[in-house]
């Protein structure tokens, strides 16, 4: 009797969990079903479609802030970034031609689209980081290199240029290096070497960060400077350039520090062996699912900003997608938020 009564007690907050998420799922589909119900009810002929979008967002904003089925701080951010999904939507039929006009006021309430540009790179990278994404992808991308110095340091470096093409540079490179440090405090103090992955990472993530719009905060700046001057460059057309040049630049600094630092011995061992946590079952299935929730994001929010150009909407509201989704899941929390760069 008493084992029993202890293994329930142990379980009991996982239950907890459980029936807390499915009562804000429940609050949260209520509140859609209650903001049609009194949108459809209050409608008028003379009402155009601008003017319902925001009536409905104004009965899903009030029950939501009243249930909290999600974060107050996530429905704020969801107010403002379904009036410009909303008001894109409709313009795109009403006034095709000036789109962007009619729902840049909504971006440039708060700041610049360079800032929600850099914004829907920063909580993607914090929402990996939480779910520890970034170490699998790391893990997985060493493993596949094989064991010879050379091409151990090749892995180390294509993976900080691709991480940091969606990750801020610096934050890459902390986060490649913390992931190296227990190998190369391994290694002799003058180790060639250690010298050469430190440099790898570090030089990797400044040349990839060109590879993309959100890889590094000048590339947002330059395109929003030639936007204002009638040059548009889109999240595609920036990244058909810089990504092909970022990958041949971390190239050539590969081979120059192969040359100049790459001992002479056939293979080397990285140890790259997953960390082992006590989780209970659900907790496993819990962060499970919010790894799948972060990778169906990102990838979501990566076909739009490359297919820009097809569904008209701009990679600075795109960016919103990420904001609003990651918030609302709850991996991203308030602490989250005010923890940004």
């Amino acid at each position: 009797m008493a084992d029993s009564r202890t293994a329930s007690l142990k379980l009991l907050p996982d239950i907890q969990k459980v029936v807390d998420i499915q009562g804000k799922v429940i609050y949260f589909l209520l509140s859609i079903i209650l903001s049609f119900a009194l949108t459809y009810a209050l409608y008028e002929p003379t009402m155009d479609q601008a003017q319902v979008y925001v009536l409905f967002l104004l009965f899903l904003a009030v029950g939501l802030w009243i249930t909290e089925a999600i974060p107050p701080f996530a429905v704020g951010l969801l107010v403002f970034g379904f009036l410009i999904f909303a008001m894109n939507s409709y313009y795109s039929e009403v006034d095709p031609e000036n789109v962007q006009a009619h729902y840049i006021e909504y971006i440039n309430s708060w700041s610049s689209s360079v800032i929600w540009l850099m914004l829907g790179g920063f909580f993607m990278a914090e929402a990996m980081r939480k779910t520890e994404l970034d170490k699998l992808v790391f893990r997985i991308s060493i493993s596949r290199f094989g064991t010879k110095p050379k091409y151990i340091l090749l892995g180390l470096m294509l993976t900080t240029a691709l991480f940091s093409m969606i990750m801020s540079n610096t934050a890459t490179t902390a986060m490649m290096i913390a992931s190296v440090m227990p190998f190369v405090k391994s290694l002799d103090e003058d180790s060639p070497f250690a010298k050469a992955m430190l440099l790898g990472i570090s030089g990797a993530a400044s040349i990839g960060g060109m590879g993309t719009l959100i890889g590094s905060p000048p590339n947002a700046i330059a395109v929003e400077a030639l936007n204002n001057h009638g040059v548009d460059i889109g999240f595609l057309e920036w990244m058909m350039v810089g990504f092909p040049l970022a990958i041949v630049f971390t190239l050539l600094f590969w081979l120059l520090l192969s040359k100049k630092y790459i001992p002479r011995i056939k293979e080397m061992l990285i140890n790259v062996d997953e960390e082992t946590k006590n989780l209970t079952d659900t907790q496993y299935k819990f962060e499970k699912i919010k790894k799948r929730v972060v990778l169906g994001v990102l990838g979501l929010t990566l076909i739009l900003w490359l297919t820009e150009k097809v569904h008209g909407i701009p990679a600075s509201v795109v960016s919103l997608l990420p904001i609003i989704l990651l918030t609302m899941s709850g991996i991203i929390s308030g602490d989250d938020v005010r923890k940004l760069p």
